[in-house]
C-alpha cells in the first residue's frame, strides 16, 4: 500500500503558526508582572538567560518583546520570593516555571553522568575534590557565591571560562540538583540547597511519563518540528528517545505530518497535532509593528530553523575580528510582520540617557521608506524608555544600502 503522502503547509502560513505559538503573532498586552508574567514564561516554556548586556539582558528583552510594560524589576519576586520560577539549564541557561521542575529533575541525574566524563578534560579533575567540601559549606553556612569560596585558581587557562575548582564545584552541583540558585546580586548566582530553594519537592515521575511530557510539551509549543528539535527543546530526551516517541505517538494517530515549505522553496517533512494545519485560518496575521527581539529569542535559538523559515541567516560574530565582520558582533534581529526585516546594532549611554544607534542592515530586498523608519522609530522609543533612557541618538550613516 502506498503511503500517505504528508500534507503541505506554505510557509506563509507555517511562518504565521510559528509566530502565534512563540507569542509574536498578536498586538502585545498584558501587566507584564506577577501571574501574567509567570503563565507568559509557562507558555513559552523557559526564557534564556545571557550575560551579555549592551541594551539589556536576554531574558528582559525577551519577554519585553511580548510584553511592553514588563520591566527588569517584575522577575526577581516569582525567582526569589514566589519561587513560581526557578533558573536551570536547557541547552543554555535559562528561566523556568517551578511547576515543570518534577520532569526537569530527569536532567539532574543526566547532567551529572555528562559532566564527570567531560569536564575533568575541560576545567581539571580538581573540582571533584572539591564537591563535598563546598555542600559542606553550603548546608553549615547558608547560600553563597562563587566568591565566597574562591581558593586555588584554575591549574591551566581553558579559555574565557577559567573556574577556580570551587566555582566548577558549585556549577555542577547545581547543575546535578544538589544546589540550586537562590537569587541573582547584578548577575552574580547566589546558590542553596536545593531544598530550600525548591521549596515544595515534587517526586520525579518515572521517565516515560516524563517524556511524554518533555516531548509534548515542546511540540505544543513549537507548532511543528522534526523529532531532532522535539529533543533539542528542553535539551533532556535524547535523539532515540524523541524519535521512538514521534513513531509511536504516529501510530497511535496523535500526531500526523506535513511538509513545510522553506524560504528556499525546499519541502522539509515535520511533525505536528493532527488538525493543526485547519487552525491556521483562524489565526490573524501578525502585527505589522516592527519589534526588536534579544539574539537569544526563542524563535531565534536554532539558526539553521531560522534560517529556513524565514531565510534569515543569524550568526552573532563574537569571534570574527573586526575588520572581517559584516555586521556588529552583537546585534538584534528586526520583526515585522511576519518577516525579519533586518538587524540593528545599538547600544545604551547611560552617562548621556541615550539609546545610540549606529547601524541598521535591511534584508536583501527589504526598502526602509519612510513608513517602516517610522514604526522602527516607535519601537525604539519604546525599547528606550524599557531600558531607562530618555532618547534615541542615530549616528550620520545608520541605515546600510
Amino acid at each position: 500500500m502506498p503511503q500517505e503522502r504528508p500534507a503541505p503547509l506554505d510557509n506563509r502560513n507555517a511562518r504565521k503558526l510559528f509566530l502565534h505559538r512563540h507569542l509574536l503573532g498578536t498586538p502585545p498586552k498584558g501587566t507584564g508582572k506577577g501571574a501574567d508574567l509567570t503563565g507568559l514564561i509557562q507558555d513559552l516554556g523557559f526564557v534564556q538567560v545571557d550575560s551579555v548586556n549592551t541594551l539589556a539582558r536576554a531574558h528582559d528583552m525577551i519577554l519585553f518583546a511580548r510584553r511592553p510594560t514588563y520591566r527588569t524589576g517584575n522577575l526577581a519576586p516569582l525567582l526569589e520570593r514566589d519561587r513560581d520560577l526557578f533558573e536551570h539549564w536547557t541547552h543554555d541557561a535559562a528561566i523556568l516555571p517551578m511547576a515543570f521542575l518534577p520532569h526537569l529533575r530527569h536532567r539532574f541525574g543526566r547532567d551529572a553522568e555528562r559532566l564527570r566524563a567531560r569536564w575533568p578534560r575541560w576545567q581539571g579533575d580538581a573540582f571533584l575534590g572539591e564537591l563535598r567540601n563546598v555542600q559542606d559549606h553550603v548546608t553549615r553556612h547558608g547560600e553563597v557565591c562563587s566568591g565566597d569560596l574562591k581558593s586555588t585558581p584554575a591549574a591551566k587557562s581553558t579559555g574565557w571560562w577559567d573556574w577556580h575548582p570551587s566555582k566548577a564545584a558549585l556549577e555542577y552541583l547545581w547543575r546535578s540538583g544538589v544546589l540550586a540558585i537562590s537569587r541573582r546580586q547584578g548577575f552574580r548566582k547566589y546558590y542553596d540547597l536545593a531544598e530550600r530553594v525548591y521549596e515544595h519537592p515534587a517526586e520525579c515521575p518515572d521517565l516515560k511519563e516524563s517524556l511524554d511530557w518533555l516531548n509534548a510539551a515542546a511540540l505544543d509549543r513549537l507548532g511543528f518540528a522534526t523529532s531532532g528539535e522535539i529533543a533539542a527543546f528542553w535539551d533532556i530526551a535524547t535523539a532515540d528517545e524523541a524519535r521512538n516517541w514521534c513513531q509511536a505517538e504516529l501510530g497511535e494517530n496523535r500526531l500526523t505530518e506535513a511538509e513545510i515549505t522553506g524560504a528556499d522553496g525546499r519541502p522539509r517533512r515535520v511533525f505536528l497535532r493532527p488538525g493543526t494545519i485547519e487552525t491556521i485560518a483562524s489565526l490573524a496575521d501578525p502585527p505589522g509593528r516592527i519589534r526588536v527581539l534579544s539574539p537569544f529569542d526563542p524563535v531565534l535559538r536554532d539558526r539553521n530553523r531560522a534560517e529556513r523559515l524565514f531565510g534569515f541567516h543569524y550568526r552573532i560574530e563574537i569571534f570574527v575580528p573586526a575588520p572581517k565582520r559584516r555586521y556588529g558582533y552583537y546585534v538584534f534581529p528586526l520583526l515585522e510582520g511576519d518577516c525579519l526585516v533586518g538587524r540593528i546594532d545599538m547600544k545604551a549611554n547611560r552617562e548621556t540617557g541615550a539609546l545610540v544607534v549606529t547601524r541598521v542592515w535591511p534584508e536583501p530586498a527589504i526598502r526602509f521608506g519612510a513608513g517602516r523608519i517610522a514604526r522602527l522609530c516607535a519601537e525604539l522609543d519604546r525599547v528606550a524608555r524599557f531600558a531607562g533612557l530618555d532618547y534615541v541618538t542615530w549616528a550620520p550613516d545608520w541605515l546600510v544600502t
